[in-house]
């Protein structure tokens, strides 16, 4: 049976590697190992916002800037 990992890189977005393989530079562990099709599962459950993180943080700020913090 063929295992991967899930990886994350620093801008928050998600991808499945081979297990036996070293992480590509840039992506740390994303907290699973398994079959091609459980990562994706997981993926799927934790990746809500497809959006780089360099995106995000400044889209977040306008909408305080504009609506206050709460």
């Amino acid at each position: 049976m063929v295992y991967y990992r899930v990886v994350v890189n620093f801008e928050g977005q998600y991808s499945i590697w081979p297990a036996e393989q070293q992480n590509p530079p840039g992506w740390r562990d994303g907290g699973k190992t398994d079959t091609r099709e459980a990562c994706l599962d997981f993926i799927e459950e934790v990746w809500l916002d497809m959006r780089p993180r360099s995106l995000r943080r400044p889209v977040a700020r306008q909408v305080r800037e504009r609506w206050g913090s709460g």
